[in-house]
């Protein structure tokens, strides 16, 4: 049941992603840039200096939030976060949305934790669809030149330390 679900969740994401096409041969942050449904998380690795990181060889898994997860985030947070003087906090966010290794939906199990480049644990869900922590794979196995990308619906925060 969940093998299938994955499938489909593949199959809808290779039909239905034509922004994603022949993405494998750019690097995540390319790939990313090409979607065009990633300006803010893009803005925030820029702002973060992330960006030769996340270019390197890696491989990576990145749950990447869309726009709109971001626009859901209260009024002014995302500006807040560019500010040079929250970029630990900004580094510590986009981190926690990085597991080192590429793991495809396939790699997944239910109550599986990864642990982030960050440092803390995600966890995933499989039951009822893919989930990180609480946010919702939308899309997943948008493979790059260096790792994998699974578009989630909201940002995900590590927890206090």
């Amino acid at each position: 049941m969940i093998r299938r679900t994955f499938i489909a969740l593949t199959a809808a994401t290779a039909l239905g992603s034509a922004a994603f096409a022949m993405s494998h041969s750019k690097d995540i942050v390319d790939t990313a840039v090409e979607a065009g449904s990633f300006t803010t998380l893009v803005a925030a690795v820029q702002a973060a200096g992330l960006v030769d990181t996340l270019k390197g060889e890696g491989p990576f898994t990145v749950f990447a939030p869309t726009d709109e997860a971001f626009a859901a985030l209260p009024e002014g947070t995302v500006e807040s976060l560019l500010l040079p003087e929250n970029r630990d906090q900004l580094v510590a966010i986009l981190t926690y949305h990085v597991v080192p290794g590429k793991v495809m939906s396939g790699d997944l199990t239910n109550g599986m934790e990864a642990a982030t480049v960050q440092g803390a644990n995600v966890t995933i869900m499989t039951e009822g669809g893919v989930k990180v922590n609480e946010a919702n794979v939308v899309s997943a196995d948008i493979e790059a030149s260096n790792g994998v990308i699974h578009v989630i619906d909201a940002v995900i925060l590590p927890p206090e330390s």
